[in-house]
C-alpha cells in the first residue's frame, strides 16, 4: 500500500492475520451471508482458499471481492509480497466460499490488462470503509490519484470451474447451533423447581 507508512503497513498486516482466523469460523459456523449483510461498511467479503507455496498446506484468507462479467476479482493490496498472491502465482488452483456457495476456480494475475484501474475502482468500493481508511478512496480520488495509490496493487481474476460439496466447505461447523441449543433445552428443563420462601429460622406460624 504506497499511501501509508511501511510502519503502518506492518501494523495493518498483523491487525488482518489477528482478525482472519475468526472470520473464517464466521464461515465455518455458517454465518457467511450475514458477513456480508452490511457491505457498504464490512465490503463483500469471500474466503480464498490456496495452497502454501513452500509448505503445500491449505490456507484460508478471507478478502474482498467484486462479481465482474460472471468472474470474480480482488487485489493484493499489499502487492507482490501479499502471501496470499504469492501462492496462487506459485498455484493459481483455488476455491472461494461466497455468500451463495462453495467453488473451486483457477486465479490469475491480469494487473496488466488495459482496464485495470477501473477494475480495481470498482473491487476497492465492494471493500466497505478499508479502501478510504489507508488512503485509497474509490468514490473520491480521481483516476490519477487512484493509479497512484494502487500502484503495487494487484489485480487477481477468479474463474469458478465447478460448484463443490462436501465435508470442508463454508458451513461445516453449522451443527454446533442444534448442538448447543439441545444442551440448553436439557439443562433448562434439569433445572428444580423454585420452591416458595421458607420461613425465618426461630420464626413462629400462625
Amino acid at each position: 500500500m504506497a499511501t501509508i507508512s511501511p510502519r503502518a503497513q506492518a501494523l495493518l498486516r498483523q491487525s488482518f492475520r489477528r482478525l482472519n482466523p475468526f472470520m473464517v469460523l464466521i464461515w465455518r459456523l455458517g454465518l457467511g451471508s450475514a458477513l456480508n449483510c452490511w457491505p457498504a461498511v464490512g465490503g463483500r467479503i469471500m474466503v480464498l482458499l490456496h495452497t502454501g507455496r513452500t509448505t503445500g498446506l491449505r490456507r484460508q484468507t478471507p478478502v474482498n471481492y467484486a462479481l465482474i462479467d460472471g468472474d470474480l476479482f480482488c487485489v493484493a493490496g499489499f502487492g507482490p509480497s501479499t502471501d496470499w498472491y504469492r501462492n496462487i502465482v506459485a498455484n493459481p488452483s483455488v476455491e472461494v466460499w461466497l455468500p451463495g456457495g462453495w467453488w473451486a476456480g483457477v486465479a490469475e494475475d491480469v494487473s496488466a490488462v488495459p482496464d485495470r484501474l477501473a477494475r480495481i475502482r470498482t473491487v476497492l468500493r465492494s471493500s466497505g470503509i478499508v479502501a478510504p481508511l489507508v488512503g485509497a478512496d474509490p468514490h473520491t480520488l480521481t483516476d490519477a490519484a487512484l493509479d497512484a495509490a494502487t500502484a503495487d496493487y494487484k489485480l487477481v481474476r477468479i474463474r469458478r470451474s465447478e460448484a463443490r460439496t462436501g465435508p470442508g466447505g463454508p458451513g461445516d461447523l453449522a451443527w454446533i447451533w442444534p448442538v448447543t441449543a439441545l444442551l440448553l433445552a436439557v439443562r433448562l428443563r434439569s433445572r428444580p423447581a423454585v420452591r416458595g420462601m421458607q420461613p425465618a429460622a426461630g420464626s413462629r406460624q400462625r
